[in-house]
């Protein structure tokens, strides 16, 4: 009976093993701040020494104002600088955060993650508090012009799932307070309070001064 027992719980050990390795550590390499990852998405210069690492949650409002910002930001900047976005989706108070999240990552696979991006914070209002979200993402898929069959595997597929986990773990670990977190070249700054203060943030990182 004790050899039954020593079993079962090497059984069980081995399967939460294999549950906690199915996050991040399923990413190789892993995420590091200021690193930029071969998962990662990059919008911009992607070979630019000034690098703009952004972690953020699809339902946070302040996600969505600093989304204008940026915006804005990647207009005057965006030959010049590398955009990272990171799903830190804060799922204890914003319950289709990691849902968002997964749709932009399943529209990336058709090569549409910064136009999923882009509707998820415009469009955020509309899907923030529905309960049966999956229709109404696939109708942004829709919209963009992308096989919503395609999508809908993609959207629960284990790879998204391991994608967004692993982000979202990275973020924890790294031991982040909030969202919008943004990083320059690995330093976090503080988040800025207007367009011009951000632009001349990255102003300063691409002359080489103190920023």
């Amino acid at each position: 009976m004790k050899n039954f027992i020593w079993i079962g719980i090497i059984v069980l050990a081995v399967a939460a093993l294999m549950f906690w390795g199915s996050g991040s550590e399923s990413i190789k390499p892993p995420f590091e701040i200021g690193v930029i990852n071969p998962k990662d998405h990059i919008k911009g210069a992607a070979s630019s020494s000034v690098v703009i690492m952004e972690y953020s949650d699809f339902q946070c409002p302040a996600c969505r104002a600093y989304y204008l910002v940026v915006r804005e930001v990647m207009a005057e900047f965006g030959s010049q600088v590398a955009l990272v976005y990171r799903h830190f989706p804060l799922i204890n108070i914003h319950p289709n955060a990691e849902l968002a999240a997964r749709a932009a990552e399943a529209a990336g696979q058709q090569g549409k993650f910064w136009e999923m991006h882009d509707l998820l914070f415009e469009k955020q209002n509309e899907w923030s508090g529905v309960a049966n979200i999956a229709p109404l993402f696939e109708s942004y898929a829709t919209l963009l012009d992308i096989s919503v069959e395609q999508f809908k595997t993609d959207f629960v597929s284990n790879d998204v799932k391991a994608l967004v986990r692993a982000e979202r773990e990275h973020s924890i670990k790294s031991r982040l307070q909030g969202t919008p977190t943004f990083f320059i070249n690995g330093k976090q700054i503080q988040n800025p309070a207007s367009v011009l203060e951000f632009k001349d943030i990255v102003r300063k990182a691409l002359t080489g001064e103190p920023f």
